[in-house]
């Protein structure tokens, strides 16, 4: 199977934040955006697997920073990561005043994508070729954030299956916001 370079599948959404955008506090709702990174992933996965992709989860959405009704939303996205069915699909998200030119980072995120074929079984992907120190940082930095996501897996599958109500769990809640009333 030949691979397909970073370049390939790069791709941009530009959209302007309309009112109806706006959640009750007057900022474009995450919703929104959300939707917008499930788009852009879709086409950047789609576009290197040459099948339809599903999102599986995603990881790090983080908003840094609100966006305002009538400011332009860039969003970019890369696949960063292939696996064997599997892609990893890195967006950054950008909104531009246009009265002002000021432009400012949102949220960086990441998708998981799973390639299916025409059947609706998994399909495998092409390899992803690395052709720049920062294509080679962004499949390194996936790979960690598969294994530190693998971690904590393992560790709450643990945690949850050991758990019992005895006396750490009241020094643990003992700093918190909550009281119990077992």
């Amino acid at each position: 199977m030949e691979g397909h370079p970073v370049a390939f599948s790069r791709s941009v959404i530009t959209e302007l934040m309309v009112p109806s955008y706006a959640n009750f506090g007057g900022k474009v709702h995450g919703g929104t955006l959300m939707s917008l990174m499930d788009k852009l992933a879709y086409v950047c996965a789609s576009k290197h697997a040459g099948n339809y992709c599903v999102t599986v989860s995603v990881d790090n959405v983080q908003f840094l920073r609100p966006v305002e009704v009538g400011e332009v939303v860039s969003l970019m996205g890369s696949v960063n990561y292939v696996g064997t069915k599997s892609l990893v699909v890195g967006i950054k998200v950008m909104a531009e005043n246009l009265q002002n030119g000021v432009s400012k980072h949102t949220n960086t995120c990441y998708f998981t994508m799973v390639a299916k074929s025409a059947d609706g079984s998994t399909a495998h992907v092409p390899p992803l070729i690395l052709e720049c120190e920062d294509d080679v940082r962004r499949f390194c930095s996936a790979l960690q954030r598969r294994r530190i996501r693998e971690e904590g897996v393992a560790f709450m599958t643990e945690y949850k299956a050991a758990f019992t109500d005895h006396h750490d769990v009241a020094d643990l809640l003992s700093t918190e916001r909550c009281l119990l009333a077992l």
